[in-house]
């Protein structure tokens, strides 16, 4: 028997139960819980309340976050973990990224001894500077250091719950496993990839949303579509080299995880860290826009995370160096803009180990 086989044997053996409890209400959690119904498998949703949970199954409708969606009858609303728990294989944790650890560790004593556990969640616990899997191996044990994964990609929460196309990645501390939940997932609308390098896919899609605030800057200062590309792609080499001082793989960042989600963020009207930068750019507070909305920019806490991460690891970020002061030092944007501009010229590749190729 080939590797090959040895390891489609092993995926088999440890192929997850088909019951899928996502954990979060909020518009991702909604589309996933959509997506993976339509492909067939035994989803339940955990929201906060009981009186939500009501709402939801008497309309059918999450009318907070994505009200014009008709949820699929196969569904289960609940506000009970351990009737959202019961016999999953799979635990979809897809909350905000402040409250993941408070929701995991709620959920413990109702998890199945082999089910997966998955951040589904994009960002850092910014007290600690720890990715969402190292939050979920804290707060679980390291008894499940095998089952705890990512999920990651370029997914807009509306068009994966409107079913169309969209591609992600999960990755975890152990691969096989890794692989298994992937062939799981994977459908012919939602098509999930794996990757053995957790670090590089936890990393890539908590950084793009620092990326994605210069992006919606560029939009709304209106300094056109190179100055936009710019920052895009020498954001992306920022966020290469600190997931590489990080333990990551460089070519992760050219992959879903990375140049994938850093585009459909820093590019499409639905985002919210894009259309945060661009509202501080059109003159608003940073308290203003937040609090305009029941949507988390999850790369405002990013952006502290990412700045003392970069000290950790002496890695220069001086986009994210801006973002940060823009949003917590009051610099003004055009001082920001002027500052990034009049640096000095670089080798491109510079800090990734790939110059010369």
């Amino acid at each position: 028997m080939s590797v090959e086989d040895d390891a489609a044997v092993s995926r088999a053996q440890s192929a997850p139960a088909r019951t899928v409890a996502i954990l979060g209400g909020g518009s991702w959690g909604t589309a996933l819980a959509q997506t993976l119904s339509r492909q067939g498998l035994e989803v339940r949703l955990w929201v906060r309340t009981a009186e939500r949970a009501a709402e939801i199954e008497r309309s059918r409708r999450n009318l907070r976050y994505l009200p014009d969606l008709e949820l699929d009858q196969g569904i289960a609303v609940s506000h009970d973990l351990d009737l959202v728990c019961a016999g999953a294989g799979v635990v979809l944790v897809a909350v905000p990224t402040n409250g993941l650890r408070e929701i995991a560790a709620r959920a413990r004593p109702h998890l199945e001894p082999a089910a997966a556990v998955i951040s589904a969640a994009k960002g850092f616990e910014t007290a600690q500077m720890l990715t969402m899997s190292e939050v979920l191996l804290e707060t679980l044990g390291e008894g499940r250091r095998g089952q705890i994964m990512a999920l990651s990609g370029p997914n807009i929460a509306l068009e994966v719950a409107r079913g169309q196309p969209a591609a992600a990645v999960v990755a975890g501390f152990d691969p096989i496993a890794a692989e298994a939940v992937r062939d799981l997932l994977n459908g012919s609308q939602f098509r999930v990839y794996s990757s053995p390098d957790l670090v590089g896919v936890e990393f890539g899609g908590a950084l793009k949303n620092v990326v994605a605030i210069g992006a919606g800057v560029c939009d709304g200062l209106g300094v056109g579509d190179n100055a936009k590309a710019a920052i895009i792609t020498r954001g992306l080499a920022e966020m290469a080299r600190l997931g590489v001082a990080a333990g990551a793989r460089p070519l992760t960042f050219a992959g879903l995880t990375g140049l994938g989600d850093c585009m459909v963020t820093c590019m499409s009207p639905h985002s919210r860290n894009r259309q945060l930068g661009e509202a501080l750019a059109q003159g608003r507070s940073l308290d203003e826009v937040v609090a305009s909305t029941l949507m988390i920019a999850e790369g405002v806490n990013a952006t502290r995370a990412t700045l003392r991460l970069a000290a950790r690891h002496q890695v220069e970020m001086p986009i994210a160096a801006e973002i940060h002061a823009i949003l917590f030092e009051a610099k003004p944007i055009a001082a920001a803009v002027s500052s990034l501009l009049s640096r000095g010229a670089v080798d491109e590749l510079r800090g990734l180990g790939l110059s010369g190729l």
